[in-house]
């Protein structure tokens, strides 16, 4: 992660020296590409993050718009339904999404495609694939890992609660998958409970309550992402059991890292949503030129714990500062 905007940035002078011979545009002569980029939601720093990397690709290749545009809830499977309808008719060169249904997307998907328009998924997939190339983290490897970190924190045994969040969402479905089959490896751990928090933050807090009520002597919760996490801590701080009831989460926003820092949070599995959006972009304009893509490309992960945090952030500056970014 340290080298790879750097090296990624020296692989598309290349690519950029071989893009003058399109449509006349405002890059110098160079094909402009318009490309709509369409996360699940907006308003959460995991999404901000992504727009970050895109932006940084758009900035890189000089050749390149970025429409963003996105839903204010990640369940409104209609309404980013609509954000790609509406792509389509305005004729955009290429969508890059995270689908919001690993189903309900396919057919508007199939129709951009129909229409000239390829399309890229980041973070989550359709079923079946209809995009070119999938950028992702790989999810059940991800997740269990989380239940390799709550094995440590006890010692191999206790009982563990699961917060996924959207049942329809691959990377949701992805997760749960993954870290049930990480307890496998860990038979001490006794999985006693899980709901969807529907990745809202009230919903969150109410689940992790019932969860809690129902099984008093609780000892971990894996919540399987940003919104998860922090609703289920709020939960276990009402209660004063932060700290208490081993918490590991997914993602990395500034309030998730407080909580590492604080020892509320005992570990996060990290993404690189930087990563998808840059290479989201990168991508799609290079099925844009004619080029061959990689059907599917892991974005990476990492284990934060208190151990290993201010060694995270610094890298985390550096790898901004290396993409322009505050």
């Amino acid at each position: 992660m340290r080298t790879w905007l750097l090296i990624q940035t020296l692989c598309l002078v290349v690519l950029i020296a071989g893009c003058g011979d399109g449509r006349e545009g405002e890059a110098g002569g160079e094909e402009v590409y318009r490309i709509a980029v369409i996360p699940k939601s907006i308003g959460f720093d995991f999404w901000s993050t992504v727009k970050v990397g895109a932006e940084q690709a758009a900035k890189d290749l000089g050749n390149v718009v970025v429409l963003w545009r996105g839903t204010n809830d990640e369940t409104d499977i209609a309404g980013q339904i609509s954000l790609v309808e509406a792509f389509i008719n305005q004729r955009v060169d290429a969508i890059v999404i995270a689908a919001a249904d690993t189903r309900g997307l396919v057919p508007v998907l199939r129709r951009a495609e129909q229409e000239g328009i390829p399309v890229i998924t980041i973070d989550s997939d359709t079923d079946p694939q209809v995009s070119r190339s999938f950028i992702a983290t790989d999810n059940p490897a991800a997740a269990a890992k989380a239940a390799d970190v709550i094995a440590e924190q006890l010692g191999g045994e206790g009982k563990v609660a699961l917060i996924p969040y959207i049942p329809g969402a691959s990377t949701s479905i992805e997760r749960e998958q993954g870290f049930k089959q990480g307890l496998t490896s860990h038979p001490g751990l006794q999985l006693v409970a899980t709901q969807y928090s529907q990745s809202d933050y009230g919903r969150a807090m109410a689940v992790t309550e019932d969860i809690l009520t129902a099984h008093p002597d609780l000892d971990a919760i894996f919540a399987a992402n940003e919104v998860g996490t922090l609703g289920a801590l709020q939960a276990l701080q009402s209660r004063n059991l932060a700290g208490k009831v081993v918490l590991v989460g997914f993602d990395a926003s500034p309030r998730q890292l407080e909580g590492v820092r604080a020892g509320t949070i005992q570990g996060l599995i990290v993404q690189d949503p930087i990563k998808m959006g840059y290479e989201g972009v990168v991508q799609a304009v290079r099925v844009l030129q004619g080029e061959s893509v990689e059907r599917r490309i892991d974005s990476g992960s990492t284990i934060v714990t208190r151990e290993n945090l201010d060694a995270f952030l610094a890298e985390q500056a550096s790898t901004r500062s290396v993409a322009g970014v505050n």
